[in-house]
């Protein structure tokens, strides 16, 4: 099933000479992680402020379940969860608080905000202000809030932004575990190790337009050297070789380094996500 379908979108902010979306086309299906990676002015925030119906005014067309965001009226804030790059909490009330009024705001059932801050590592401080909270406490109180009415779609924008590595694994794992229960999620980030653990596709957005889309094992293969490198150990150092991969078996040269050195590590030397952006973007990631 398809859930988002976007053809020939094109979209200019009033005053501007140019476009900020220049005829994207791409779909998203249910349960499906779909990335959307570029780097900042490409116009992914744009688009994903339409998807959300926070902008109106574009060409082509946009549907989420098929219907343009706006024809759904208030019924679409029922099945979609955002959850902002930027925190926009209650500050003078405490996480527990929040997500309580929040919930108010819900017809029908909403999780049980106590367990939402506990899967996030926020129950311990529940009963605390969130003018207290670090922005890495704030970013996972967001991505509770996101969570709180069980939404259908998802709209993550780096959600592991200002996390140290534990919290980061424990929102990625939350992530997958939305995944397995057939949400679908659209999710934006810089942040190109969540992107290939997360991401059943990805699409890279430079100046309005995708110039790139597919699976992100298939993205880096196809930028990858066909070639294994061996370090061992050299007296108290490491020495490396690199190996064409085709015809490793066979490679006599290989084969009496395996025998007769220390061998450390041995990889083949696949592009990572890190090369894909550079080389797709022409941008760097700093």
């Amino acid at each position: 099933m398809t859930v988002i379908a976007v053809d020939g979108l094109t979209f200019t902010y009033p005053g501007s000479a140019h476009p900020a979306v220049r005829g994207m086309d791409f779909t998203v299906g249910r349960g499906e992680i779909f990335g959307f990676l570029g780097p900042s002015g490409a116009g992914k925030s744009t688009t994903q402020k339409i998807l959300i119906g926070l902008l109106s005014g574009h060409g082509g067309s946009v549907s989420v379940w098929g219907r343009e965001p706006a024809a759904w009226g208030q019924d679409y804030y029922r099945r979609v969860g955002v959850s902002f790059e930027l925190p926009n909490h209650y500050q003078k009330l405490t996480a527990l608080e929040n997500l309580a009024f929040f919930a108010a705001l819900h017809h029908g059932q909403t999780r049980d905000p106590l367990a939402l801050l506990d899967s996030v590592g926020l129950a311990a401080d529940a009963h605390t202000r969130v003018a207290k909270y670090s922005k890495g406490m704030q970013m996972r109180l967001v991505f509770a809030r996101a969570l709180l009415h069980n939404p259908d779609l998802l709209f993550l924008d780096e959600p592991t932004s200002g996390l140290d590595p534990v919290n980061a694994r424990r929102v990625r794992e939350l992530v997958l575990a939305e995944k397995d229960n057939g949400k679908t999620i659209f999710l934006t980030t810089h942040d190109m190790a969540t992107a290939e653990a997360l991401c059943d596709r990805v699409a890279f957005v430079v100046d309005g337009r995708i110039v790139e889309l597919g699976a992100p094992k298939e993205l880096m293969v196809a930028r990858s050297r066909r070639a294994v490198r061996v370090e061992y150990r050299a007296g108290s150092g490491l020495a490396g070789q690199e190996f064409p991969l085709d015809g490793l078996a066979d490679n006599p040269g290989f084969l009496d380094l395996l025998r007769t050195e220390h061998v450390q590590t041995l990889h083949s030397l696949e592009a990572s996500m890190d090369d894909v952006f550079v080389e797709v973007t022409g941008r760097s990631l700093t």
